[in-house]
């Protein structure tokens, strides 16, 4: 009785020593697979790159952190995501701007875009430091904005891009926030209005459409602390500066005074509209 006791024991052991093994790290099947790395060089540590710089003498060194080449794409792609551009319009670029075909005066706002970006180290700091296209829906004036935008968040240089009608919706719904929201439009490195004052109410008067008291006041706001502040904005506007003056003088001036040295007003009709070429 005493060996079939034994034995059975014998059996439970090797069984617990096959499950034991069946479940082990060193298992082929389950073994665990080493670790992928999005940069080989300091293995996402933050983008620094630890070195030990050797002397002649036993034991002697001394620690020296340098950039990781991938610092530099880490930043740009904080800097791409914080300036709520979406995917589709970080495809816009100046370089795939056609102008082949379009009208001088399209020509005259691509020109202006890439002479705003080839200056932009120079004037950043002054009181002109700020670019406006304005005029005919379709000619290309979000596009070019969002190139010079583009261009200067790969060159290390903060944008924020705020779409006016989806902006301001934004702002209406959730006004317990709408002090931070403006805030940041405010502090930005450099801020793109798109679509300045479009859509609106009809005036009962005139028949054409006007945005609210609500949202000139809260424009003239940041606008006038961007330009007290000297702080580069990019504005695109289907309304000229003598629509911005008549909804408040000091706000078209503001703008005017900003942005004159690039500014383009585009005005025509239909042909000037690249999305039937």
């Amino acid at each position: 009785m005493q060996s079939l006791k034994d034995e059975l024991k014998k059996l439970d052991l090797e069984a617990i020593r096959r499950r034991a093994n069946s479940h082990s790290s060193t298992n082929v099947t389950d073994a665990v697979e080493p670790k992928q790395y999005r940069c080989k060089h300091c293995k996402d540590e933050l983008g620094w790159i630890k070195r030990v710089q050797l002397s002649d003498k036993p034991f002697d060194y001394m620690d020296k952190w340098e950039d990781c080449p991938c610092a530099r794409d880490r930043a740009i792609e904080r800097l791409m995501k914080s300036s709520q551009i979406s995917e589709k319009f970080r495809k816009k670029t100046l370089s795939n701007f056609v102008t082949d075909g379009a009208a001088a005066i399209v020509k005259e706002a691509y020109q202006a875009a890439v002479e705003y970006i080839e200056s932009y180290a120079e004037i950043k700091e002054t009181p002109q430091n700020s670019m406006a296209l304005l005029g005919q829906s379709g000619a290309g004036k979000t596009h070019l904005l969002m190139g010079v935008s583009n261009h200067l968040i790969k060159k290390g240089i903060g944008v924020f891009y705020f779409p006016y009608i989806e902006g301001f919706s934004e702002l209406k719904d959730n006004l317990d926030t709408a002090g931070t929201r403006l805030q940041k439009l405010k502090m930005a490195e450099v801020l793109f209005i798109d679509d300045l004052f479009k859509g609106g109410k009809k005036d009962k008067h005139t028949g054409i459409k006007m945005p609210s008291d609500w949202e000139v006041e809260k424009m003239i706001e940041v606008i006038n602390h961007r330009y007290l502040e000297q702080k580069p904005t990019l504005i695109s506007s289907e309304r000229d500066i003598a629509f911005l003056c008549d909804v408040d003088e000091a706000l078209g001036g503001r703008i005017n005074e900003m942005c004159k040295d690039y500014m383009v007003i585009i005005e025509g009709g239909m042909e000037l509209n690249q999305r039937f070429l």
